[in-house]
């Protein structure tokens, strides 16, 4: 095999290889022959088909696979005696005829950067600190309560908190909505979930009671044509409901699979998946910030194109962008992407950051948890070596965020688990 390298740009390579033909043919040969031995065809005995009719038939299905097949182990072959790390799959070229007794291929591919010694000393990294307490339990419980509330119709007038079925259309200048009838809508009073300007208006009014009332919609109105907009709302009130919450007892517990125990054994459950979610949102926090700095402290590394154009192509599609317009407005975000992944990775290999078995089962464990029969997530996982490879890389990751902040200037943000959990709120 003889090789030749070609720089195209900084990290562009053009590899140039020449195979000897008759390996090829071998190889051909062989299968034609391996195949008239096992191939089933019509007019002909098992195991008796001329190797002319295999040839004819098969031939060049035969040729072509050869031929791929030679020149991906090849390739290996190629970029491990020149010392290369491809970033993306080569572009291959070639005929596939022999000239002069060999095959000749071209494979343009893209190189990851040479990055030289990290050191991350200097960064300042703010790390995020919480627990979970009592009072974030029994709010914890609250929630489950309200989430397990039924209801029932009442005839007094409605009041916050209840939930009331009604009827309304809306006319204002240039417009009407809906364009006919009414719209039936169910929203619980004091929510903001539909429109806090209908919830409003909506207090104190009976089941059976009609009413008009003039209304100006926030933008954040969910109905598109009324948001922002002025309206005369004709209003009909159809169903009065009130809420009863369970009692927090033993049998609650049960409801939500704490078999024995009780409320001490319901309360550890409620704790245990609060400090779990707590602990995921810490992590996630920590490297974003982690992450933030140190792609800012390399401002002018330099990235393939084609690792940045293929992450452009999975955040468009996460985003269900389909457009080449649309494509490059993810650019800037899949660059980052692309360089905090490559920076990660090779400070976890500058340090000899190894892969602990023991947190990718725990993290497998963790997530088997929240699903109903774990032990067919972790099968899952078990026989997906995508998914387990996935898994993997983050585990990973996290092990060397943690290195990050204990070897970088970090100091501590001590939050509550609604600030958290919920900034901003």
């Amino acid at each position: 095999m003889q090789v030749s390298i070609e720089n195209v740009g900084s990290l562009g390579r053009k590899l140039t290889v020449r195979l000897p033909a008759q390996r090829l043919e071998d190889t051909v040969r062989s299968r034609i022959q391996e195949m008239g031995r096992s191939a089933r065809l019509k007019g002909f005995r098992p195991g008796k088909v001329p190797v002319r009719v295999i040839e004819q038939r098969f031939g060049a299905q035969i040729r072509n696979e050869a031929l791929s097949e030679m020149i991906g182990s090849s390739f290996q072959e190629a970029v491990a005696q020149e010392k290369l790390r491809p970033a993306v799959q080569p572009s291959i070229a070639t005929t596939g005829r022999p000239e002069n007794g060999e095959i000749e291929y071209t494979a343009t591919f893209e190189v990851f950067p040479e990055i030289g010694k990290l050191d991350v000393d200097s960064l300042e990294i703010v790390k995020p600190v919480s627990s979970v307490t009592d009072a974030d339990v029994d709010q914890m419980i609250e929630t489950l309560r309200l989430q397990r509330r039924t209801w029932s119709p009442v005839e007094r007038p409605a009041q916050e908190g209840d939930m009331v079925l009604f009827e309304y259309s809306a006319v204002g200048e240039g417009f009407r909505h809906p364009e006919s009838g009414t719209d039936r809508v169910g929203a619980i009073l004091g929510s903001g979930a539909y429109s806090k300007e209908l919830e409003a208006r909506l207090v104190g009014h009976k089941a059976g009671e009609t009413f008009v009332e003039d209304i100006v919609f926030s933008d954040a109105m969910r109905v598109p044509a009324l948001a922002g907009k002025s309206a005369r709302v004709e209003i009909a009130v159809m169903r009065v409901q009130e809420s009863q919450l369970p009692i927090v007892d033993e049998q609650f517990a049960a409801s939500f699979g704490v078999a024995e125990g009780g409320m001490e054994k319901f309360r550890e459950d409620v704790r245990a998946n609060l400090e779990r979610e707590l602990k995921g949102v810490l992590m996630a926090r920590l490297k974003s910030n982690a992450v933030d700095k140190l792609v800012e402290a390399h401002p002018e590394l330099e990235v393939p194109q084609g690792m940045i154009e293929a992450e452009a192509r999975v955040l468009a599609r996460q985003a269900g962008a389909q457009t080449q317009d649309a494509l490059a407005s993810f650019l800037p975000a899949a660059r980052r992407r692309v360089v905090a992944g490559l920076l990660i990775a090779e400070i976890a290999r500058q340090n000899d950051i190894r892969l602990d078995a023991r947190r990718v089962s725990e993290a497998l464990a963790t997530i088997a948890s929240t699903y109903e029969e774990p032990e067919k997530v972790v099968e899952l996982y078990s026989r997906d070596p995508q998914l387990m490879g996935g898994l993997q890389n983050r585990v990973l990751e996290d092990q060397t965020v943690e290195w990050i902040a204990e070897h970088a200037r970090c100091s501590e943000q001590q939050l509550s688990f609604n600030e958290v959990m919920r900034p901003g709120a």
